[in-house]
């Protein structure tokens, strides 16, 4: 079969990829109990990873470094917003302001605070979450897990240390992959020998 000109000059890239991730979610159905979950902690992992599949112990992102377990936690809030727990704790958290006197003002700022306040209570609740999910994706050979920062005596073997998460394994299919650039044809240049 003969391909027209402008086909033969479109690279061709093997199509491993789609094989891997549902590999990749056919291993997580068996490993997690709730493996959609776990394949956004993955892919959260995988985006905050460098190129060696390693990520943390902190995300940059427009405000600073962040944590990488809470930048895990605030990425996935959003999942989480229409679930009428999330309604109701929003509600509580208004009250609970308006109770300490914090929440003054009806209108934007008002609603940032609540939102800030929001986001921290889902944060600690979210890192429970995002705890279990991690000790099945180690559990499962995706992940490994180890802390950095001050090594200090603590009930709570991560306590003053931040997580560092590595994709292992089928995991890996979720890096991104640079494609090698096509070789640049350079126009001939004209010397004129003088």
């Amino acid at each position: 079969m003969i391909q027209p000109a402008f086909l033969r000059s479109i690279p061709v890239v093997p199509r491993y990829a789609a094989n891997e991730t549902a590999a990749l979610l056919e291993r997580l159905a068996d490993i997690s109990t709730r493996p959609r979950y776990a394949f956004m902690v993955l892919g959260l992992v995988a985006q905050a990873a460098g190129p060696d599949g390693v990520a943390g112990p902190y995300v940059m992102t427009g405000q600073g470094p962040l944590p990488l377990r809470d930048w895990l936690c605030d990425g996935l809030g959003p999942m989480g917003r229409r679930d009428p727990r999330r309604v109701a704790l929003a509600g509580r958290v208004r009250e609970s302001l308006r109770n300490e006197g914090r929440l003054h003002e009806a209108g934007e700022s008002g609603e940032r605070l609540v939102e800030a306040e929001l986001r921290d209570r889902v944060r600690i609740s979210g890192k429970t979450n995002l705890s279990r999910a991690i000790s099945e994706l180690v559990a499962g050979g995706l992940v490994t897990r180890h802390y950095k920062g001050f090594a200090v005596d603590h009930i709570n073997r991560g306590g003053q240390r931040m997580a560092v998460y590595s994709l292992t394994g089928q995991a890996r299919c979720l890096l991104p992959r640079n494609l090698p650039s096509p070789k640049s044809h350079k126009p001939p240049q004209l010397s004129l020998g003088f």
